[in-house]
């Protein structure tokens, strides 16, 4: 018998989980290492899972757990800042006719339900563990890690996110800028008559929004031009946020009058990012927001994150070379696809902070969309 392949994912997020899961599917060996101890399963608010995020959280064979925890819907409002309807638009099902158009969650309940979901793939978790260095030979990577101990791998995946160590340590100079804005998040109660996502552009913030993530919750956020963050105590998070939220009619009121406890709001500049060239150096890979990310005004990071996986798993179990041409493949075919979210999330964020108020958002959003029909 063959000895498997061995594969290290450094991070344990969206693409590190699913990369796991799938890798071990295909009868690959894997090691996954978080930074964090807890799996990072109690931070975050919501999280909106478009079509095609949820194509692949099926395949990931955790759509019914997903379905059951979260909120599906099939349409987007459009409103004043009063509340006044504008628009209520019919959203694609860019995962196919038989998913929803999009699932609201929380997010640290997605989190705990992949975890589980690696754990009963048998890959085996560390918590807790970085890696401290990685060392290439030929066709293989030796890694040390941070509880001293070490091992060589075929292939490094690295999934370790927006601020990610692997992606400087391997000469990839790329990093993220911010867009110029920022933007305010909270989980509170959903008001009975909330079942879609509303957005309001203007009034005192950019865009104003929230999205159900079940029976009983919901994700609401306000986006406004970006700070220092170090002008802005934590204590006075909550203050920030009901100031810019208090503006808004509709169900705002019933959301502003939850927004109370400071260390419940988050608060996050709009980034951008997207390796050019490729995303591997040897046998180390990016997958997620390693390799890109994109302001959440097409709600596609989660979704990008889980299609570069997808793809890697299948183009790596297809194969037992593993090489540069295959490793440039999967950039090839990927970073084709995430550069058209990535621009058109940028401009769509660019518009607002312009005022242009003639600016084809919709028509933006739909074209953008319509493209993430097709498979990764």
């Amino acid at each position: 018998m063959s000895t498997p392949r061995t594969v290290l994912v450094i991070g344990g997020g969206a693409a590190g989980n699913a990369a796991a899961i799938l890798l071990r599917r295909a009868g690959i060996a894997v090691d996954l290492i978080e930074a964090k101890d807890d799996w990072n399963a109690t931070a975050g608010s919501g999280i909106t899972l478009q079509g095609n995020a949820l194509r692949v959280l099926r395949e990931l064979g955790v759509w019914n757990r997903v379905e059951k925890s979260g909120y599906g819907f099939d349409a987007v409002g459009i409103t004043a800042p009063d509340g006044t309807v504008l628009h209520v638009a019919e959203d694609l099902r860019t995962g196919g006719d038989d998913l929803p158009a999009t699932v609201g969650m929380r997010r640290p309940r997605l989190q705990r339900i992949l975890g589980d979901a690696v754990r009963e793939s048998g890959a085996d978790v560390r918590l807790g563990v970085r890696a401290t260095s990685l060392d290439q030979y030929g066709d293989g990577v030796a890694v040390r890690f941070s509880d001293g101990t070490e091992s060589r791998y075929d292939l490094v995946v690295a999934a370790d996110g927006l601020g990610s160590t692997t992606r400087a340590a391997i000469g990839i100079a790329d990093a993220p800028e911010p867009t110029g804005m920022a933007i305010w998040r909270i989980e509170v109660p959903r008001p009975a008559g909330v079942t879609r996502t509303d957005l309001a552009y203007g009034g005192p913030a950019y865009i104003a929004g929230y999205c159900p993530t079940g029976e009983s919750t919901l994700y609401a956020y306000v986006v406004e031009a970006h700070r220092d963050r170090s002008s802005i105590p934590a204590g006075s998070y909550a203050d920030e946020m009901r100031a810019l939220a208090q503006h808004y009619g509709g169900h705002w009121p019933e959301i502003t009058a939850h927004i109370t406890d400071p260390s419940r709001v988050n608060y996050t500049w709009f980034d951008r990012m997207l390796v050019e060239g490729s995303w591997h150096r040897g046998r180390v890979v990016l997958v997620g927001d390693a390799a890109h990310c994109c302001p959440p005004t097409l709600a596609q990071g989660a979704a990008m994150s889980l299609e570069d996986a997808w793809l890697l798993a299948r183009m790596l179990s297809a194969t037992d070379t593993w090489d540069d041409a295959l490793l440039q493949g999967y950039y090839e075919r990927r970073v084709s696809r995430v550069r058209p979210v990535v621009e058109a999330s940028v401009q769509i964020g660019r518009w607002q902070l312009d005022g242009v108020r003639d600016a084809d958002v919709p028509g933006l959003m739909g074209r953008t969309m319509n493209m993430l029909r097709e498979l990764p």
